[in-house]
């Protein structure tokens, strides 16, 4: 079957299986590789991606139920060599350790600072409660996200939007 699908501002016309997922699409069809691949059963987040600026886990979306849908993934938050404030606060507050969980944590806290630039500590990690460090690095994740909520207040508007 076509489908057609908006990833990163980008229309893409695919010919797909009715049942695969999104995940499938981005790593094997586009080779968007940021999104990574885990557990595929919705228990560790790093799948994360956004659509119509909700975070989604991309290993239980199928990919023919999202048409016409605004789909952002990792790739899609810097603008140019301008990263996206979240993605610059998890460099300098070195939030990053294996790496492997950061680009499902970014989705989701980008999806929170569009809707909460101020979020509370709890409301941070209510929004990171499917994502799932396994170097244990939270604090600096917390630190980061408050810090790129500041950086989003002081300027405006994020960065995705632009």
């Amino acid at each position: 079957m076509n489908v057609n699908l908006t990833i990163n501002k980008k229309q893409h016309t695919l010919n797909l299986k009715g049942n695969e997922t999104l995940l499938e699409v981005l790593r094997d069809h586009l080779s968007l590789t940021g999104t990574k691949t885990a557990c595929q059963e919705t228990e560790c987040g790093t799948c994360t991606v956004m659509i119509k600026g909700k975070a989604v886990l991309s290993c239980i979306t199928l990919a023919a139920n999202i048409q016409g849908e605004e789909i952002t993934t990792i790739e899609g938050l810097a603008q140019g060599d301008v990263l996206h404030p979240v993605q610059q606060a998890f460099i300098d507050y070195g939030s990053v350790q294996c790496g492997f969980c950061i680009p499902g944590m970014i989705m989701s806290s980008v999806a929170l600072l569009e809707k909460n630039p101020k979020p509370t500590q709890e409301e941070i990690e209510y929004a990171l409660d499917g994502n799932i460090c396994r170097c244990a690095g939270y604090p600096k994740i917390f630190e980061a996200i408050h810090e790129a909520g500041k950086n989003i207040v002081s300027k405006g508007s994020i960065a995705s939007k632009s």
